[in-house]
């Protein structure tokens, strides 16, 4: 499992999305506190909410997506549904970054903003490393 490089991937991909996420700012708002994922969870407004719960999401199903490596067809489609959810969560973001007010005041945007972009190559490569290994067994199946 492990000596694969697609788990390799899957585990950067729930480390990005479910760790670095705590570690790392979004944004700062107006009066110049740091927004992250605990702010957003606390946060009124519903869109707020759901990027928060997606980054756990993604993290989560990147470690379900690991976790079967015996199911090759499985893990495919969940990492296909997985970057469909960091494609809706990065336009989450990106919507919600060009809405900030910041035209008077200097608006900073965190590099917290950009982990679903890296989340969506590192799960391409994990796709294209699982579907390699895919045809390595059918090949060997029709040598039988």
């Amino acid at each position: 499992m492990i000596q694969r490089i697609q788990s390799i991937y899957l585990v950067l991909v729930s480390v990005f999305s479910g760790g670095l996420v705590l570690i790392f700012d979004f944004w700062k708002n107006e009066n110049n506190q740091s927004i992250n994922i605990w702010t957003l969870l606390e946060h009124q407004d519903y869109l707020l909410k759901s990027i928060s719960i997606a980054f756990f999401l993604v993290a989560l199903l990147a470690f379900i997506s690991l976790m079967s490596f015996k199911h090759r067809r499985l893990q495919i489609n969940l990492n296909r549904f997985n970057i469909l959810i960091n494609l809706i969560l990065l336009g989450l973001l990106v919507y919600h970054l060009l809405n900030l007010s910041g035209e008077t005041m200097v608006s900073e945007k965190g590099i917290g903003s950009f982990l679903p972009l890296a989340s969506i190559v590192l799960l391409l490569f994990a796709n294209l490393a699982i579907q390699k290994d895919e045809k390595l067994v059918k090949s060997v199946d029709r040598l039988r």
